[in-house]
């Protein structure tokens, strides 16, 4: 099966009813989870970004503190999970502001990572790459927040 295209969906939703649209939209929800997750951040989560974003440092501190400690492999592999997490929460939310706030979250979650990541060279060039990211998505801010956030970034530097 082919999928067509997003303006071709877009004319079809058109000709729906609201109640097929619901159904639609319920189904989506019941098919995966990252649908329902994106369902619930548009309907509930994102009136209100601020609270969105302090919810999703609260699931990265708690992941943090599951993450297996008893080899760098095992660190690298959950922290590449944790990372994998939060975008998927930035992809959901389309504010640059929310992305920055997060990013800069997770690097300093990770700079204070026990045992320390400079042991290891996957995981520094992790964080060293995610502050490439951080520094190169500034340019799309307002330049108050870009002062604000370079004052965060410097904090985070090596």
């Amino acid at each position: 099966m082919k999928a067509v295209t997003v303006k071709e969906i877009s004319q079809e939703l058109h000709n729906l009813t609201p109640k097929e649209l619901r159904d639609l939209c319920l189904r989506l929800a019941r098919f995966k989870k990252e649908n329902k997750e994106l369902l619930t951040y548009l309907l509930f989560e994102s009136s209100d970004e601020s609270s969105y974003v302090e919810g999703v440092k609260k699931v990265i501190d708690e992941q943090f503190e599951l993450v297996n400690k008893k080899s760098y492999y095992f660190m690298k592999k959950g922290l590449r999970r944790i990372l994998l997490n939060t975008g998927k929460f930035i992809r959901y939310s389309h504010h640059k502001k929310t992305e920055l706030d997060l990013l800069i979250h997770y690097c300093s979650k990770l700079k204070r990572f026990t045992p320390s990541i400079q042991k290891n060279a996957a995981l520094r060039n992790l964080y060293l790459r995610q502050i490439e990211t951080i520094r190169e998505k500034l340019g799309s801010v307002h330049e108050d927040l870009q002062y604000d956030y370079s004052v965060e970034i410097e904090a985070l530097g090596f």
